[in-house]
């Protein structure tokens, strides 16, 4: 018999439920300020540590006064002499700042506001040299810094934490002169120790760290002369020397030397950054992926010559393309790439236009999409090992097509890992064409055949040519593709399985080799260096050549093209490069995209460059007038 509750008991539920709400908000309360707290004295620490270096300063300076060293400047209030340009690039801005303090000019411009975009995927960590997605690299570009960077408009190299360099004449030493006034976000200074430190951290055999590792393989020792002077010397010539020095990214040793011995700990960190960069972590090892995004605050201690404009740099995490779009339209975005199936329709969109600037263009760095073809180990080769295969499957895959149906018209087919617009790109090679009867031959002399009439191909083994096509399951358009390519192998009697997967357990899948195909991009540069993917030596665990593709012919060639400094020499070296991978097929290359930019309006500066729109790059030069501003 059901007991009815009395006014007593009501009450008393009542009363126990309200205990309960006010001890969870309670708890969250406290917690929210611990986080406060901690920052809090992080911040209190950081300015202490502000105080004390600025004592020292002084101190120095009044020592020198006394000593007589420091002389004063001479007035030039004199009548005759002609007013001075403040801060212009004749009067000592570096260079790679001068685009940015040429925006510092405009009668508009302001510091301030938000810069919110949005990654479609889950990061994974954000600590360098462990992550290995371009996303995490995004990120890591705004804390992090080189000693060089590429000037946009002329893409040659510019000091950045090096003020001037100097190269043997062998070609086998680069000397790097460091600016003196560099410290790194906790306010530690910057040294040549730390460019040492860096080189060896990141070549540590415990860090797993393969690919860049490989990358690094030329370079034989990096030495400290000093304090504000170091060496790198290489093993052999280098035609990507300068890139190598100049680009590697400087860590601080006082922050990541206790990772040098727990470098298992450091593997699987999840947000260990910080740098000399003009943003910064809140809290340097507190970000992790459950926190929904990242987001980076304007670096107070930035040693540049224009400071950050933004206060904070956020990316949300939005995997649904139509979300992202959602999010953009409703303002709480302030950038969207566009989808090829509904960019010409929001062209014509007025809410969609009156609220953004629109750029459409071919990045001169853009990357490639493909089909990567596992082929197994020696032991165990999978399908794909007889190139005859991976070719029939090009000539399968109607790229045309794709382009058209899936991207609109917004892409080019990809020959290989090389640019068409780039010197290592030979001309004569000309894209495949659909051909399903050549495809069907290719498979019948490697001994495919449909024995019973099923419509499936049977290989020597009596197995039906089936394989699962794995890829990342939140992307759209990569799902119609491969809807698409499933069509396009079933007339050929090859049995496509989409395997739609998480982008965290793609990259597993990477490192471990397991999938049988895959389908993936790469990014591209001004010249591309092919051995971190292509050469046999990098088929090891966590190596970026995962397919395990071996060619001693294309070894032969990538080594030899790594070490001929000459380009008019080195250029043919990449072209036989680049027709055995017509030959082999390792990927099947599909496309590079057009990117296809909406930015919200409140964004000033935008332009392009030889490295494509200057927001994509570090936005120094981008700003949001005082009137137009919205987060404060």
């Amino acid at each position: 018999m059901q007991k009815r509750l009395s006014t007593k008991d009501v009450i008393l539920y009542t009363f126990l439920t309200l205990i309960i709400i006010l001890i969870t908000a309670t708890m969250y309360q406290i917690d929210r300020q611990w986080t406060k707290l901690s920052e809090t004295t992080q911040a209190l620490s950081a300015q202490s540590k502000d105080v004390s270096n600025l004592r020292v300063a002084i101190s120095k300076l009044s020592k020198k006064v006394e000593e007589g060293g420091f002389q004063l400047a001479q007035s030039n209030s004199s009548p005759t002499a002609k007013p001075s340009k403040k801060n212009d690039n004749s009067s000592g801005v570096v260079p790679a700042f001068k685009r940015a303090y040429a925006a510092t000019q405009l009668p508009d411009y302001a510091s301030g506001d938000w810069k919110v975009n949005a990654f479609g995927n889950n990061l994974k960590t954000i600590s360098p040299l462990v992550s290995s997605d371009a996303d995490a690299s995004t990120v890591q570009s705004y804390v992090l810094e080189s000693l060089l960077t590429r000037d946009p408009d002329t893409l040659e190299w510019s000091g950045l934490l090096a003020k001037s360099w100097e190269i043997s004449e062998d070609g086998l030493k680069i000397t790097f002169q460091l600016r003196k006034n560099i410290v790194f976000s906790d306010g530690e200074p910057m040294t040549s120790e730390d460019i040492v430190f860096s080189y060896n951290f990141m070549m540590n055999k415990g860090i797993k760290a393969p690919g860049t590792q490989a990358y690094f393989e030329p370079l034989k020792s990096v030495t400290a002369n000093g304090d504000y002077e170091v060496s790198f010397e290489f093993k052999r010539p280098y035609f990507e020397a300068i890139n190598l020095a100049g680009g590697l990214n400087i860590l601080p040793k006082h922050f990541y030397q206790p990772y040098m011995q727990k470098t298992e700990e450091y593997n699987e960190s999840k947000g260990i950054l910080i740098g000399t960069g003009p943003y910064r972590l809140t809290n340097p090892t507190s970000w992790t992926p459950d926190k929904g995004g990242v987001e980076l605050v304007r670096n107070s201690r930035y040693w540049g010559e224009v400071q950050a404009p933004y206060d904070k740099i956020i990316w949300k995490i939005i995997q649904n393309d139509s979300a992202r779009l959602t999010t953009y339209r409703n303002g709480e975005l302030d950038s969207y790439i566009a989808r090829p199936v509904e960019y010409k329709k929001l062209k014509s969109d007025q809410q969609m236009m009156g609220k953004s600037h629109n750029f459409e263009y071919m990045a001169p760095v853009a990357g490639y999409s493909y089909i990567a073809w596992n082929q197994g180990t020696k032991e165990n080769p999978t399908i794909f090992a007889d190139k005859r295969v991976r070719q029939a499957m090009t000539y399968i895959t109607d790229r045309d097509k794709i382009i058209s149906d899936i991207y609109l018209g917004y892409a080019e087919i990809a020959i290989s890992p090389f640019s068409p617009r780039s010197k290592q790109h030979d001309t004569t090679l000309i894209a495949r064409k659909s051909d399903l009867k050549k495809a069907k031959q290719l498979l019948a002399d490697a001994g495919f055949k449909d024995s019973n009439g099923d419509g499936l191909l049977e290989g020597p083994d009596g197995k039906d040519f089936e394989f699962e096509l794995t890829y990342f399951q939140a992307n759209e358009d990569t799902k119609r593709m491969v809807l698409l390519l499933k069509d396009m192998y079933a007339k050929a009697g090859v049995k496509l399985v989409p395997t739609p997967t998480e982008w965290p357990v793609m990259i597993d899948k990477l490192d471990n080799k397991d999938f049988m195909a895959i389908t993936l991009g790469w990014t591209s540069g001004i010249e591309t260096d092919i051995y971190q993917m292509f050469h046999s030596s990098q088929t090891k665990t966590n190596g970026n050549n995962f397919i395990n593709y071996k060619s001693d012919e294309l070894d032969q060639l990538i080594d030899e093209a790594r070490k001929t400094v000459e380009e008019s020499k080195r250029m043919p070296l990449w072209k036989k490069a680049e027709a055995i991978f017509y030959e082999d097929q390792p990927y099947t290359f599909l496309k590079r995209s057009m990117s296809l930019v909406f930015i919200d309006k409140r964004y000033k500066n935008l332009s392009m460059t030889k490295l494509g729109l200057n927001s994509s790059m570090l936005p120094l030069e981008t700003f949001v007038p005082k009137a137009n501003q919205k987060y404060h």
